[in-house]
């Protein structure tokens, strides 16, 4: 695992559209049977339908990839939504939860690596992101907003190597 890319993003006001889960809803550990039940009942597709943009729901770069955003903190539940970035004010499906987030600053890392080795590097990323200058916010809470962002190809289609990108995110100042 190598982290081969990071840079910062703007990004206009959003509507984080999705499900959102906590630590009792892992299996394993993980949240990968949540991931199973968003695909199996489309969960992506309804978010796109209702943003009215079914082609991926592009309004800033990136933005219609799939997202398990999270948020952490010594003070707060950890949270762990599945879901989409969609423009403010799309209309909220029945069923699904939302964060509308200001106009925002992202620092992003590429984790580029096997697949079974690319999860679980947000603090490298932290790191290397720290390396050049950029600060990890933290909300009035005292919260950590941090993504993986499953960006298509980069994530779903292995390159020569067998290896994929998987986008790691956190809101920065």
């Amino acid at each position: 695992m190598e982290i081969i890319k990071a840079y910062t993003q703007e990004i206009p006001a959003t509507r984080f559209i999705g499900k959102k889960y906590t630590d009792a809803d892992r299996v394993g550990g993980s949240f990968g049977a949540k991931w199973g039940e968003a695909f199996e009942t489309g969960l992506f597709g309804i978010i796109e339908a209702a943003s009215g943009n079914t082609d991926k729901n592009e309004f800033f770069t990136d933005s219609g990839a799939y997202v398990g955003l999270m948020s952490a903190s010594n003070n707060e539940s950890f949270e762990y939504w599945i879901g989409m970035f969609t423009p403010v004010g799309t209309t909220v499906p029945d069923g699904f939860q939302y964060i509308d987030l200001p106009a925002s600053k992202l620092g992003i890392g590429w984790v580029y690596g096997d697949e079974s080795e690319i999860y679980c590097n947000e603090q490298k990323v932290a790191d290397k992101l720290g390396e050049q200058g950029v600060e990890i916010w933290y909300d009035d809470k005292g919260a950590c907003w941090f993504f993986e962002r499953y960006q298509c190809p980069r994530y779903t289609t292995p390159d020569d190597k067998g290896k994929v990108i998987l986008d790691v995110g956190f809101f920065a100042k």
